[in-house]
């Protein structure tokens, strides 16, 4: 099957799909030849927040790989509406804690996509990256090394990373777990703030609350889509039984 990667796409007439962001389908991706994500079809609302939903190993952070282009698909299409590259932020343990970078320093990279690794940040890059980090509340921790920070502070100083691309759309693989309450919350109104101000965003989710308050969900159980609308449709109890019951 053709493997379609039209990033900048243009919507069709109707309603539905000009509030398309991405749509995808018969998608498949893995590694090394061990299969992943397996005939998905579905599609991301624009400005709104979709929470991707499944136990481990459902296929969550792939997709998310795929969506941000780190992994290539093997088969299937693949359909963005127009707009900037999408901005990716892994999961906190993707960063080494050992990795000798400071705070800013962390959310300064996320301008080589425009600049290149080597090259010098101009005066608007810098008000870029400061912007950013203001926004996330990271700015008094600039000089801090990242392996010091708590959790929370970590996390956004990482999402201020993904704000410093200027994309809109932004992917966020379990932004919140591991952190306390107040720090989540944190995280949950800026990304509400993000989306207001014409970002969309899709995280990859275990917070069954995280989900819940989403605009919409794709539930995932070994690599498939098992369901995909509103969490108050997706998210019923049966559905959440059958995907977390061993396979």
């Amino acid at each position: 099957m053709t493997i379609m990667f039209n990033k900048h796409l243009q919507r069709p007439a109707d309603d539905e799909a000009r509030n398309e962001r991405v749509r995808f389908s018969d998608l498949e991706a893995g590694y090394s030849g061990r299969p992943v994500l397996r005939q998905l079809t579905a599609h991301i609302p624009a400005l709104a927040m979709t929470a991707l939903v499944g136990p481990n190993g459902s296929g969550k952070s792939t997709l998310l790989g795929v969506l941000a282009g780190v992994i290539d698909a093997t088969s299937g299409q693949l359909r963005y509406a127009e707009g900037r590259p999408p901005a990716f932020v892994p999961q906190r343990g993707a960063v080494g804690d050992t990795l000798p970078l400071t705070a800013r320093q962390t959310v300064e990279m996320g301008r080589w996509n425009e600049r290149g690794p080597w090259r010098r940040l101009t005066r608007q890059d810098r008000t870029v990256v400061d912007s950013a980090m203001e926004r996330l509340g990271v700015h008094d921790l600039a000089a801090r090394q990242l392996g010091e920070l708590s959790g929370g502070q970590r996390q956004r100083v990482l999402i201020a990373q993904g704000l410093a691309q200027q994309s809109d759309l932004l992917l966020l693989d379990e932004p919140t777990t591991g952190l306390d309450p107040e720090a989540r919350q944190r995280i949950t109104a800026l990304l509400t703030d993000l989306i207001a101000d014409g970002t969309t965003v899709v995280q990859a989710t275990h917070d069954l609350a995280a989900a819940r308050s989403a605009d919409a969900c794709l539930l995932l159980r070994d690599g498939r889509l098992v369901g995909q609308g509103p969490p108050e449709r997706v998210l019923t109890p049966a559905a959440l039984s059958r995907v977390w019951q061993p396979s």
